[in-house]
């Protein structure tokens, strides 16, 4: 029974082994894309229909965590579902591997964002960037899994989170459009890389 569970176990960290060196096939470029032109729908309905977020930052931060909520449910059920498909077996492996990743950060910035709220609710005109710098750090800890270019994704959320924390260091306030364009370019972005990598795959002549 002992040699079983050590077989087990065996095999499990072989796979996970594997799965390091393996890149990660789980993202849909699809519902990357659709988040990102949600990204830009959501600061679109904000600025006119709830103008008083900019510098009601408990409003703000309640509706993009709100948005931020429904994206990561969608992102995690095409990647679940992806993952299947493109890695069979490996599957489980890999996800784990990719959520070991992008999780510190979204933990990190969960806590940031309760502590800012319950300590220091004068200070939450910080969340915006601080949120592009953490997810910053998930991009380019996932890169290794990932196509190379991504890595232009990850300079992208950093430069954006910190233009933010500038332009918001003398008003306190953001507008909609500091999430929206973050968020939708940078999702955008993303699905054009793995869009352009699958297209490669697919047709690898020379050019």
């Amino acid at each position: 029974m002992r040699d079983l569970e050590r077989a087990l176990t065996d095999i499990s960290a072989i796979r996970a082994q594997l799965a390091q060196g393996v890149e990660f096939r789980g993202y849909a470029p699809e519902t990357l894309a659709a988040t990102g032109a949600f990204a830009f729908a959501v600061a679109a309905a904000q600025a006119p229909w709830l103008p008083q977020s900019s510098s009601n930052m408990r409003l703000f931060i309640a509706l993009w965590v709100g948005a931020a909520v429904l994206c990561v449910v969608l992102i995690t059920i095409a990647t679940v579902k992806r993952s299947r498909r493109a890695h069979g077996r490996f599957a489980p492996a890999m996800l784990q591997a990719a959520l070991q990743q992008f999780l510190p950060p979204v933990v990190a910035g969960g806590l940031v964002t309760v502590a800012l709220v319950e300590v220091a609710p004068q200070e939450l005109w910080l969340l915006p960037g601080l949120w592009h710098i953490l997810f910053s750090l998930g991009v380019f800890a996932s890169c290794r899994f990932l196509p190379r270019s991504t890595f232009i994704v990850g300079v992208w959320y950093l430069a954006c989170g910190l233009a933010c924390l500038g332009l918001a260091a003398s008003t306190h306030t953001n507008s909609p459009w500091t999430m929206g364009i973050t968020y939708g370019v940078g999702h955008l972005l993303f699905a054009a890389i793995l869009q352009h990598r699958r297209y490669i795959e697919q047709d690898p002549s020379p050019v």
